[in-house]
């Protein structure tokens, strides 16, 4: 078993970092900077930055952040929000990034994801998919655009399948669902996600204590675990979860 990923995320609002839950209720939880320092010291293993408002505001990534926090961490640093070309991939890479996220502009025209990989290799090109429970759907569950705002009426199951495909490298997925909640991961759509497709899944949205690592990994078979609001608000430090994975036979990275 190839170890797993723990992930601290920071979603960026007018330059702070923020929290809501379901992805709205929005609080300040402190400044990019200084907590990608704190998680780097910790020894999470990657960070990802996004741009919660970029898509919705229609503006591009705040790369003066990506290349301050760039500077302060010495581990993979995946970046979305607002990216909607090979040119701005390549500014946010230029600016210190490792591994480009792209959502809404993937699904408004896919071929960017294998532009993307074409130019810069599958393993820089993350597809993030925001995903609702839907019965309507073929597998279930919704794909989202706009930082959750706007339903696309596409089979989060089916887009998973076509973002590998097309060539990206990794699918960081987050149940809306769970989002904040606090209630633990979506181990359904985790599990569903990850037995369709050949490529990483990190699972996002709801983790609340350390217990609900083990069951994405063990359970929804995730690759690696995204989490936000017990990072910023100190519940937990990655150190903790890493230590309670080991206990409960995970292999994690070191």
């Amino acid at each position: 078993m190839l170890a797993k990923r723990i992930i601290p995320c920071m979603d960026v609002r007018d330059g702070r970092v923020v929290k809501g839950i379901n992805f709205v209720n929005i609080k300040d939880a402190g400044d990019p900077v200084e907590l990608a320092e704190e998680y780097n010291k910790q020894g999470a293993d990657e960070l990802v930055f996004l741009d919660i408002t970029a898509s919705s505001d229609k503006r591009d990534t705040m790369v003066n952040v990506v290349s301050e926090v760039a500077k302060k961490v010495f581990i993979p640093f995946t970046v979305g929000g607002g990216i909607r070309s090979v040119e701005d991939m390549r500014k946010i890479l230029n600016a210190g990034a490792d591994k480009i996220s792209v959502n809404t502009a993937a699904v408004e025209n896919p071929s960017l994801i294998n532009e993307g990989a074409l130019k810069f290799g599958s393993q820089c090109i993350v597809l993030a998919i925001d995903a609702k429970k839907n019965p309507k759907m073929k597998n279930g569950f919704e794909v989202y655009t706009y930082g959750g705002r706007k339903p696309t009426g596409i089979d989060a199951i089916s887009w998973a399948k076509k973002g590998e495909k097309l060539g990206a490298g990794e699918i960081l997925l987050t149940s809306m669902d769970r989002d904040g909640t606090k209630k633990g991961f979506d181990l359904e759509l985790t599990k569903k996600i990850s037995g369709s497709v050949n490529i990483p899944v990190i699972a996002s949205g709801g983790v609340g204590n350390l217990e609900h690592f083990v069951e994405a990994f063990t359970k929804g078979k995730a690759d690696a675990a995204l989490a936000a609001s017990i990072f910023h608000y100190k519940e937990y430090t990655v150190k903790d979860i890493k230590d309670y994975c080991r206990k409960e036979k995970v292999v994690v990275r070191e």
